[in-house]
């Protein structure tokens, strides 16, 4: 053989021996966090927005769908029937969260010489492992779920765990664990939930009393509906239901308030919330009463103010074309 064909052939085998080694080997034997590395088919990176931040933070990557304004985005061809099943489960917009405790999903920020801890996890199989940087008494959602949200600032790491418990006995459990790298567009494997039914990051959808009063919001919200699919669109990565009707809204739909909904006559609060709709819109996120966005409970939120989005009818939404429906796990 020539030398030359011969140093050829040496370089092929080479190549392809690398290509298989930096392949995943399996899903269920991946490092911290658990992610996936490409790029969900809904993305408009032409239309980006700079990233929101939380405590010197970017949440996401300005590309990001949760930064994506959404505003010339094409209206799904299937928006009505989507709408009309969203509203058999609530006919007006209602803001889950207020100057009370007891509403909203609340959220701490903690630093790296915070210690980690152990937690149990019901779904080992969907969850991130262990630890945690849990702080002593943090607070945890007041509703059944008991959302557990942390925000690591000197790393950018959000740590979040759904129905979390903590008991002498055992120290911390919960059902489920997702950690996420805020400075990544990296999603879960497809299929997996976190400590959202849809597989999705909490913090990133919640509305905060400081962006609120700084005049702009500057990503979309995390909505509930009665009903979903049993599908789902990134980047969201899992679906929570066995309902096979294709007008229910699959997990991730992405919704905005009409461009023609008058927001002048409303104030406050609660106008730059709806700005925020017309712009970034809604992410079908978890089942739960119908056209409920979620925020985190401040005890300077005026209540009367957010009150007002109990007036939006759903009629005043429309959904946009959001990207492939995946139905099979």
């Amino acid at each position: 053989m020539l030398p030359s064909l011969r140093k050829f052939i040496l370089v092929i085998v080479l190549a392809a021996i690398v290509s298989c080694q930096s392949t995943p080997t399996s899903l269920s034997k991946r490092t911290v966090p658990s992610s996936q590395t490409k790029t969900p088919d809904n993305w408009a990176v032409s239309k980006a927005n700079s990233s929101p931040t939380i405590a010197g933070c970017q949440v996401f990557p300005a590309d990001n769908p949760w930064n994506q304004d959404i505003s010339q985005e094409p209206v799904d061809v299937n928006a009505d029937k989507y709408i009309a099943s969203i509203n058999r489960g609530g006919k007006f917009l209602n803001p889950n969260f207020g100057s009370k405790a007891k509403y909203g999903i609340p959220y701490t920020i903690v630093d790296s010489t915070q210690p980690k801890v152990p937690v149990q996890f019901e779904y080992v199989d969907e969850s991130d492992p262990d630890p945690y940087p849990i702080p002593p008494n943090p607070p945890i959602q007041a509703s059944e779920d008991r959302h557990l949200i942390i925000l690591e600032k000197d790393n950018c790491m959000l740590y979040e765990l759904y129905n979390a418990q903590y008991s002498e006995d055992v120290g911390w459990s919960a059902g489920t664990g997702a950690i996420f790298d805020l400075k990544s567009n990296a999603l879960r494997p497809d299929c997996w939930t976190s400590a959202d039914a849809a597989g999705l990051a909490i913090l990133p959808g919640l509305v905060r009393y400081d962006e609120v009063a700084s005049g702009k919001i500057q990503h979309a919200l995390r909505l509930s509906v009665s009903q979903t699919q049993q599908a789902f669109i990134h980047p969201a990565t899992h679906y929570a239901s066995r309902f096979t009707n294709p007008n229910l809204p699959p997990m991730g739909l992405r919704l905005r308030l009409k461009a023609s909904f008058d927001t002048s006559r409303y104030t406050g609060q609660a106008r730059v919330i709806l700005n925020a709709l017309k712009k970034y819109g809604l992410i079908v996120a978890d089942n739960g009463t119908s056209w409920n966005i979620t925020g985190a409970p401040d005890r300077r939120w005026n209540d009367d103010d957010l009150n007002q989005l109990k007036q939006v009818p759903g009629s005043a939404f429309e959904v946009i074309a959001s990207g492939a429906i995946r139905k099979e796990c």
